[in-house]
């Protein structure tokens, strides 16, 4: 990168740290404030009828599971259907239903705020599909992710407790407090910005070779709102945000960027306030930020310090990535969405250097907690920061507590659970998508393009994605095909709702206990001390659980 280039690149950055700094306070009291306020809203009571909800009463975190499960549940069936009855819907742009094998799949993504997409949008999906199913979920997955972290800060928060919250008051308000009313603000600034917002279909133009081709429309502004805002990332278009009418400007695309983390690095805040103890916050988003930036460091000198004389002169790995937005561009956006659970993406990582790519897989392999998506970056972190709790313990013989909670074998158990579940299901569909013969022979001859290591990386990557609930891809595999639409959503679901378990069993754990007084045999998790060890276990565990698949894929690749 030349001077110049470097130069913009920290204005970039410096405007960017500048907007999340100016929200962390308001944006995180104000989101704390939605779940701690005894008021309801008038639109809040009404729903609460429609539904047949006391948004007075409190539920066991067996309780509040159940309504999770049930809701999501319902969720699935309904957008299933809604794709399976689409060429009778209107707005469908003449367009067949999908098939069952990606019906399944879209319905489970997007239900679980992974957006996974095993298909072109703009071919295969009609209008009512994208705003009546898709853009709905983007709303009600998010706002899920957001409850659940709640409920797991009134463990921490709540003592002597059989109760946890109530999930439907959560959901609620969630969506009418803060998801929906910023997404209408947001959708107008897009609009001004030059994204789309119609319904004309497709329209037939003339190419300045003399080509006809289709260009579709679409109301895309208000879905693009909710999918940045909810760390969802499922694309209008096929290009996703590199495609002009989603991301139209290098403005847009750094509006875009903070979009996604602004929520995500408020919560913590909203997290110290609920617990009676700010500097708790600043550890977690200091910690959160650290990891951001040495990953977007890495990641941006891999792709600038890219090998050939060619590259070189185009001032880095410029091949895959949109001139608009530039390398630090596209690489400061997949990076936030990756190190999200947003999957959206500005250029082609299946483009990137063999090293520049792995670092948005170790993105996602750490967890996707920096800052993470939308409720589940901060119960992510949390977990973390119990399972540091408890070596910090162990290593100068305090007592593991958090907040003044005890860690004893009930709460460290869940928590081990919950950092093996997502390696568990990522190295296992990878292994077996090569281990079953019939279903190795798909993979290598339909999916993969890349044969080699390259192709392994691709199938790596498309596993990760989808356990770590992110939906951004190698988009050099076919994906849409029965095996990967099949593996990929079971990965999907099991790497969404298991973690959910373990983190409200984890939070009735807590709640029950009382606080217990803090003394001279308590570790601090305010000081920088602290927030190194959180850092350094994140870390840890991921390189030990994922450093011998990757030494075969992009390791392998980028040393050879």
């Amino acid at each position: 990168m030349t001077s110049e280039q470097i130069l913009f690149a920290v204005l970039q950055g410096a405007t960017l740290v500048l907007l999340l700094a100016l929200a962390y306070k308001p944006l995180g009291d104000y989101i704390a404030h939605i779940y701690t306020s005894p008021k309801d809203l008038a639109v809040e009571r009404g729903t609460y009828r429609v539904i047949g909800v006391d948004p007075r009463s409190q539920q066991t975190w067996q309780a509040y599971l159940r309504g999770v499960l049930l809701f999501s549940a319902v969720g699935v069936v309904l957008l299933y259907v809604i794709q399976r009855l689409q060429e009778v819907l209107p707005y469908s742009l003449g367009l067949p239903a999908t098939s069952e094998p990606l019906s399944f799949n879209t319905a489970v993504s997007f239900v679980t705020n992974t957006n996974w997409q095993s298909y072109s949008p703009d071919l295969t999906l009609g209008y009512t599909v994208q705003f009546a199913g898709l853009a709905v979920q983007n709303f009600l997955s998010a706002a899920v992710g957001i409850a659940v972290a709640i409920a797991l800060v009134r463990g921490f928060a709540y003592r002597r407790s059989g109760t946890i919250g109530n999930f439907w008051v959560d959901l609620v308000r969630g969506t009418y407090r803060l998801l929906l009313p910023f997404s209408i603000i947001i959708a107008i600034v897009m609009l001004a910005g030059g994204v789309i917002q119609n319904f004309n279909g497709f329209t037939d133009v003339s190419t300045l070779a003399g080509a006809t081709q289709s260009i579709p429309g679409g109301p895309v502004a208000s879905q693009e709102a909710i999918k940045m805002l909810g760390t969802n990332g499922g694309g209008f278009f096929n290009t996703n945000s590199a495609h002009p009418f989603e991301n139209p400007t290098p403005w847009t695309s750094m509006f875009q960027i903070f979009l996604m983390l602004v929520i995500p690095f408020s919560l913590p805040r909203a997290f110290g306030k609920m617990v009676g103890d700010n500097r708790q916050g600043y550890t977690i988003v200091g910690v959160m930020a650290a990891i951001f930036l040495v990953s977007l460091v890495l990641v941006t000198w891999a792709e600038a310090a890219g090998g050939g004389t060619a590259t070189q002169l185009a001032g880095g790995a410029m091949e895959g990535k949109d001139v608009r937005f530039g390398l630090f561009g596209s690489t400061l956006f997949d990076s936030t969405s990756t190190l999200t659970s947003t999957g959206a993406v500005n250029s082609m990582l299946d483009s990137y250097t063999s090293l520049g790519g792995m670092l948005p897989m170790i993105n996602m392999m750490l967890g996707e907690i920096a800052p993470g998506g939308v409720g589940s970056g901060l119960y992510g972190m949390l977990v973390l920061a119990i399972i540091a709790v408890f070596v910090g313990g162990l290593l100068i013989g305090r007592t593991p507590e958090y907040l003044g909670k005890k860690i004893g074998p009930r709460e460290i158990k869940l928590a081990s659970l919950y950092i093996l579940v997502t390696p568990i299901l990522v190295l296992a569909g990878t292994a077996l998508s090569f281990a079953i013969p019939a279903v190795r022979s798909d993979v290598e001859t339909t999916s993969i393009w890349n044969p080699g290591v390259h192709g392994l990386s691709e199938v790596l990557y498309a596993f990760t994605s989808a356990a770590n609930n992110n939906g951004s891809a190698f988009a050099g595999l076919t994906a849409n095909t029965p095996w990967f639409n099949t593996a990929l959503g079971v990965a999907m679901l099991l790497g969404r709702f298991l973690p959910i378990v373990l983190v409200l069993a984890l939070a009735g754990s807590l709640a029950a206990q009382d606080k217990v007084p803090t003394t001279l045999g308590t570790l601090p998790t305010h000081r920088p001390q602290f927030a190194g060890l959180l850092a350094g276990v994140a870390i840890i565990i991921t390189a030990l659980t994922y450093f011998p698949v990757l030494t075969l894929g992009p390791l392998a690749e980028g040393l050879s």
